[in-house]
C-alpha cells in the first residue's frame, strides 16, 4: 500500500487541526481534523478492498522463431456479485508494461486484451502476472496486487534450411552399439514382449526357458550420430552491442539449423554447451534460454573436450564458436580419433581461420545464413 502526496498532506492537516482545536479550544478546527482523519480512514478501507478477479492468459503460439509473430491473449473476469471493479491494470511483457482496460468492470462481466509479444531477440520472454492498482476516490492511497500466473514465450533462434547433413564415418564394421537409436540391423539384446511387437521377433528358445515372451532388440549402427558443441563463453564472443553478442546469436542460429536438419532426416543429434549450466528442455528451448557464461576459474573448453573424448557421443562433431576462440582450435585436433568428422564454424572472424589440424574442416561465416550457404557447399563427410 502506498500513500500519495495528497494523502500525506491530508494526514498532516488532520493532525494539525486536531492538535490546534483541542489545544486552543476551537471545536470547529477539531471537527475539521476529525473529518480529515475520517477521509483518510475511508481511503484506507476503499483501497484495501480486494476485488475478486479471474485471470486467464495464453500465448498463440508460445514457441516461435526469432522475428515470427506471437500474440498474448488476456481475459479478466469480475467474479464479484455486488460492486463493479474500479481498477487500473497493466500486464508485464518482458521489460515493458501493457495497459489493460478494466475500469468499471461490472460484476460477472469480463474484458480482454490481445497484444503482440516482442520476438525481435532470441530468448525467453516472461509475461505476467497482471498488476492491478486500486485507488480511493480522493486519490489518497493506492494498493497494487498481482493476479494470475506468469507464462513464458520461447523465442527460438532463426533456422536456416540445410540441404545436406553429414553421413558420418563408422569406426568398425558394426560401429558402436551402446548409444545408438533402435533399428533393425544389428542384434543388441533381449527384452520382455510388449503389446504391438511383431511375433517374428520373439526369441522362442529363451521364452521357453524363462517362462515369458522375450523379443529380440536390434539397433541400427549405420546411422550417423551428430554432436553439436556450442561455445557460449564470453571469451569466444567479445563484441557486444546493446547487450547482444552478434556472433553468439549467429552460432545459436547455426546450431538450430543443424538440429532441425538432423531431426528432419531422423538422425540422432546431441546438443552440448561449453560453459555454464545447461538450462534443460528440448534442444530449441535450450537454445532459446542459453546465455554467455564467463568468469570461471577453470577451463570449460578443456572440460568439454575431455568429456567428448572419453564418452565418444557421436561420429560427427560440429563446433560453433566466435572470433575470440580462434586460438583454441588446436584442442579440437585431439578429438579426431574419437570423431572421424570434425567441422568448426567461426563467426565474425576478421581474418581466415587456419584449420589447426589435418582433417578438420573450418568455415568462416558472417552469420547464420552464410553458415548455411557454406555448409551446403562443403562435403567433408
Amino acid at each position: 500500500m502506498t500513500v500519495t502526496a495528497r494523502g500525506y498532506g491530508l494526514l498532516a492537516a488532520a493532525v494539525a487541526l486536531l492538535g490546534t482545536g483541542f489545544r486552543f479550544a476551537y471545536p470547529e478546527l477539531a471537527l475539521l481534523g476529525v473529518a480529515a482523519a475520517g477521509a483518510f480512514g475511508y481511503a484506507l478501507v476503499t483501497a484495501g478492498w480486494r476485488p475478486r478477479l479471474a485471470v486467464d492468459r495464453h500465448a498463440d503460439p508460445d514457441r516461435v522463431g526469432r522475428g515470427e509473430p506471437a500474440t498474448m491473449h488476456l481475459t479478466i473476469r469480475n467474479r464479484g456479485r455486488l460492486r463493479p471493479a474500479n481498477l487500473l491494470a497493466e500486464d508485464r511483457c518482458g521489460s515493458r508494461r501493457v495497459p489493460v482496460p478494466v475500469l468499471r468492470l461490472r460484476p460477472g462481466r469480463d474484458t480482454g486484451v490481445s497484444y503482440p509479444v516482442p520476438t525481435i531477440r532470441r530468448g525467453v520472454v516472461p509475461v505476467g502476472p497482471l498488476r492491478v492498482t486500486r485507488r480511493d476516490p480522493l486519490g489518497l492511497v493506492t494498493l497494487t496486487r498481482r493476479y494470475g500466473d506468469s507464462i513464458d514465450v520461447w523465442v527460438h533462434p532463426r533456422v536456416h534450411p540445410l540441404h545436406a547433413v553429414p553421413t558420418g564415418a563408422g569406426r568398425s564394421l558394426d560401429g558402436r552399439v551402446d548409444k545408438v537409436p533402435h533399428g533393425s540391423i544389428t542384434f543388441d539384446s533381449l527384452r520382455e514382449y510388449v503389446v504391438g511387437d511383431e511375433l517374428c521377433r520373439v526369441h522362442w528358445r529363451t521364452s521357453a526357458r524363462v517362462g515369458e515372451l522375450m523379443v529380440r532388440e536390434h539397433v541400427d549402427t549405420s546411422l550417423p550420430r551428430i554432436v553439436v558443441l556450442l561455445d557460449n563463453r564470453v571469451h569466444a564472443h567479445p563484441s557486444v552491442v546493446d547487450g547482444v553478442a552478434g556472433t553468439f546469436e549467429s552460432a545459436c542460429e547455426a546450431a538450430a539449423s543443424v538440429l532441425v536438419a538432423a531431426l528432419r532426416d531422423d538422425l540422432p543429434v546431441t546438443l552440448l554447451l561449453v560453459a555454464g549450466q545447461d538450462p534443460g528442455g528440448s534442444p530449441l528451448d535450450r537454445l532459446a534460454a542459453v546465455d554467455l557464461h564467463g568468469g570461471a576459474l577453470d577451463d570449460p573448453l578443456r572440460t568439454a573436450t575431455t568429456r567428448l573424448r572419453q564418452d565418444r557421443l557421436g561420429d560427427t562433431l560440429v563446433f560453433l564458436t566466435g572470433p575470440g576462440a580462434q586460438g583454441d582450435l588446436g584442442r579440437l585436433g585431439a578429438l579426431r580419433g574419437a570423431y572421424p568428422s570434425v567441422l568448426v564454424a567461426v563467426f565474425g572472424a576478421d581474418a581466415p581461420t587456419p584449420a589447426g589440424t589435418t582433417g578438420m574442416v573450418v568455415l568462416d561465416a558472417a552469420d547464420g545464413a552464410a553458415f548455411a550457404a557454406e555448409w551446403d557447399g562443403v562435403r567433408p563427410w
